[in-house]
């Protein structure tokens, strides 16, 4: 596994790299960390190459990936270099997808700036991109050297990004930690414990990806939430801007961590119909998510679209739907095929 540091910057990029020889080392940015994260390394490195590229998921495919290799291509960088992704999960998967592909892989450090991609995207080695529409369609598995904490750097977001985070940790509470759950929905946003939140989250990750790397069974429990919410989310993404989705009163891009909510609340149905879980935890995940996230307004005329895109998740076989299920208080299943009408019926509940 890789080692994970949750240290200020300064002091663990030192460390590491004062460890390590590196030919030579690649800065990946984009607009945002290059403003307010960029100036936290820069001093740390001598000379080196930065590749700076737009921000958003809307950026990432295959013609930014291009000019990733390009990039290192023109600097020379052989087998012996480093790139360090700076930002969230965008360029920590993409990032880390052009270096385990570049001369078939250099090394790689995550320096996650976002706490989704602190929480989840930085740890367990999943890397890609997007392809016709479909979330992380094109990648492979492959471990960064390592992964640089610093939680000083949510200071940087806005409170919409520290929400779409807050699903992944939801979500690892939920899937393994009960208690932890019980802990979290009693509070307000506002009032969580980030530090111990982020330190709680990856090792939760760490643990189930330490027992099986590349997704072959346990680590499929991650996946709770991510059948029906990748599945909203592609179907926003790939709308045009006039039909931004409507939810908690405002209009606007859904947010991953915002389209996993859905997900969550409505694979818990699932769950529930199934007589996996309680009506109690349904009710508990219900009334904490809406009451953080809000109600995404789906149409009639959304639902269809979206039931279709899951055919296309990474978890099914052929073209049966499987889910990770809660089956319990911080307990989860997997590999539970689930019907189209058990996914409709789900999100309808969802709409209430």
């Amino acid at each position: 596994m890789s080692s994970v540091v949750i240290a200020p910057i300064a002091e663990s990029l030192a460390a590491f790299l004062q460890k390590n020889n590196f030919s030579f080392i690649a800065t990946i940015v984009d607009n945002h960390t290059y403003r307010h994260c960029y100036p936290a390394i820069k001093p740390l490195l001598n000379k080196h190459t930065l590749i700076r590229i737009k921000s958003g998921e809307e950026q990432k495919h295959l013609q930014t990936c291009e000019t990733i290799w390009e990039a290192l291509t023109k600097a020379n960088f052989d087998r012996h270099a480093l790139v360090l992704n700076l930002g969230g999960g965008v360029i920590g998967d993409m990032g880390g997808f052009c270096a385990a592909t570049y001369k078939r892989g250099i090394t790689f450090a995550q320096i996650p700036t976002t706490l989704l991609s602190q929480v989840d995207a930085s740890v367990g080695g999943k890397l890609g991109i997007d392809f016709q529409g479909f979330k992380n369609h094109i990648g492979v598995f492959q471990l960064p050297e390592t992964v640089l904490i610093d939680t000083a750097f949510l200071k940087t977001l806005p409170a919409s990004e520290l929400r779409s985070g807050f699903a992944e940790i939801i979500k690892h509470c939920l899937i393994a930690d009960g208690a932890k759950w019980d802990e979290i929905r009693r509070k307000e946003l506002a009032d969580q414990d980030w530090q111990d939140l982020v330190a709680h989250s990856v090792a939760v990750k760490q643990r189930v990806v330490e027992q099986d790397p590349t997704e072959k069974g346990l680590r499929k429990i991650l996946n709770f939430g991510h059948t029906l919410g990748h599945a909203v989310e592609t179907y926003f993404l790939t709308r045009s801007a006039e039909a931004a989705p409507k939810r908690g009163g405002q209009t606007g891009r859904l947010l991953h961590g915002e389209a996993i909510a859905v997900g969550m609340i409505a694979e818990a149905y699932i769950a529930f119909t199934r007589q996996m879980i309680e009506e109690r935890l349904l009710a508990q995940i219900e009334e904490y998510v809406f009451s953080v996230y809000g109600r995404v307004a789906l149409t009639d005329a959304d639902i269809e679209p979206i039931l279709a895109l899951t055919l296309q998740d990474k978890k099914n076989k052929g073209k049966q739907v499987r889910m990770a299920l809660l089956d319990g208080y911080g307990s989860c299943a997997y590999d539970i095929a689930v019907t189209k009408t058990e996914m409709q019926q789900a999100l309808d509940y969802y709409r209430g």
